[in-house]
Parts: C-alpha cells; structure tokens; sequence
C-alpha cells in the first residue's frame, strides 16, 4: 500500500475544510472511484487539516492527488487555498 498526506495551513486552509466538510458526499464519491482506493480520512486542525489518502499502490495516490487539485481548482477556487505540503511513500502498517 501506500500513502499521501496533505496538510493545509495559511491562507483558504479553515475555509477549504468548512467546504469539505459541508460537501463530504461528493468528495467520497469522487474518491471511491480512484483505483486501488483503500482509505481517506479528513482531519480538522486549528491551522485548517490534513487529509490522509491510502491506496494500493503510488498510482491511486497519484491519481487521488490530482482528483484532489481538480476539486480544489473547480469548487474552491475563489479561496485563494495555499498549496498543501504534501509528504507520500510506502505503508508501513495499516490498522482498521
């Protein structure tokens, strides 16, 4: 498996995460279509959240990343999001 993290702070972050949270169903229909979808966990911060993506393998991160910017860009463009740091690679352990 492996996995993404995005973390959103600084400028749009609280706003992005207040869309996300009001539009949750469109994003985990969006997301269950990914390839290798495992698992996608949305977490509220005090500097906006994080969102922790895990699939099979690199491509279904991959291709969740840019579902993620093409979401961003055609629902939340007007926020003036910074980009997130974003930190990826191989699972180690996986618990459900």
């Amino acid at each position: 498996m492996y996995a993404v993290v995005r973390n959103y702070s600084g400028a749009g972050a609280k706003a992005l995460f207040d869309l996300l949270d009001e539009r949750k169903s469109d994003v985990e229909t969006r997301l269950r279509e990914v390839d290798g979808f495992v698992s996608y966990t949305l977490i509220r911060t005090n500097e906006g959240g994080v969102s922790v993506t895990v699939c099979q393998d690199q491509g279904g991160t991959d291709e969740s990343s840019q579902m993620t910017r093409d979401w961003v860009k055609a629902n939340a463009a007007d926020l003036n999001t910074d980009p997130p740091t974003v930190s990826k690679g191989p699972v180690i352990l996986h618990l459900t």
